[in-house]
């Protein structure tokens, strides 16, 4: 993603929620499982369902339990490696150490796993002890993309830790998403956010309903426009 290029990135469950983000203009999809859990590793079924679905980049996550906690790194290894089988070629995951830093040792092993392809940090840097560091971290670490509302309630009372992301001329593209709401858009956009990535906000339906095509629509010429 360059710096003057605008990006929406939506949650898809499944095959379907992937054609209808697709239609109304989504750049990447997340494909993740079980939203009552804050999103979870998918099926290898549903990977390639999806992947036959959309030719857009899907971000495949990474994560076993409802928790920024690795637990059990073997598992997670061979998590990876049965969706790398499955024909997943980008990654969401991210974990914290018990002192709020980034689980570096955590994600190298994955970074094992999933041999050089793109990866985002996801929200687990909003329950860092320090973001802005951990954001280094992460650009050592090779990641390319981080997802954060820049405070664990919420883009609503992260704007100021965004903005300061938002600032930096080097490291991993900042991608804003944690109840993002429309509103916020213009300010983030002229603070220099160019990624946006949304889920409940184009699902007026709920969770147990599918992606809504035109409410994609919006969100694209919203952040395009």
């Amino acid at each position: 993603m360059s710096s003057n290029t605008a990006l929406l990135e939506v949650i898809a469950l499944g095959a379907r929620d992937a054609e209808r983000a697709q239609e109304g203009g989504a750049d990447r999809l997340e494909l993740v499982a079980d939203m009552a859990s804050d999103g979870l590793t998918p099926s290898q079924e549903t990977v390639r369902s999806v992947l036959g679905a959309t030719d857009l980049p899907v971000r495949v996550m990474v994560r076993a339990e409802n928790t920024f906690h690795a637990g059990d790194v073997d598992e997670l290894r061979a998590t990876a490696d049965r969706l790398v089988t499955a024909g997943a070629q980008e990654f969401v995951f991210g974990f914290l150490t018990e002192e709020r830093e980034v689980d570096a040792d955590a994600c190298r092993a994955l970074l094992k796993e999933i041999g050089g392809r793109p990866w985002t940090f996801h929200r687990a840097i909003d329950r860092a002890r320090d973001p802005l560091g951990a954001y280094d971290v992460l650009a050592e670490l090779g990641c390319d993309t981080v997802l954060a509302a820049g405070h664990a309630a919420g883009v609503g009372s992260g704007l100021p830790v965004l903005q300061r992301l938002a600032r930096r001329a080097d490291g991993p593209a900042l991608l804003v998403g944690g109840g993002l709401r429309a509103q916020q858009v213009h300010l983030l956009r002229a603070g220099g956010v160019r990624g946006f990535h949304v889920g409940s906000a184009v699902r007026p339906g709920g969770w147990d309903a599918p992606v809504s095509v035109g409410a994609v629509r919006e969100w694209a010429e919203l952040i395009k426009g």
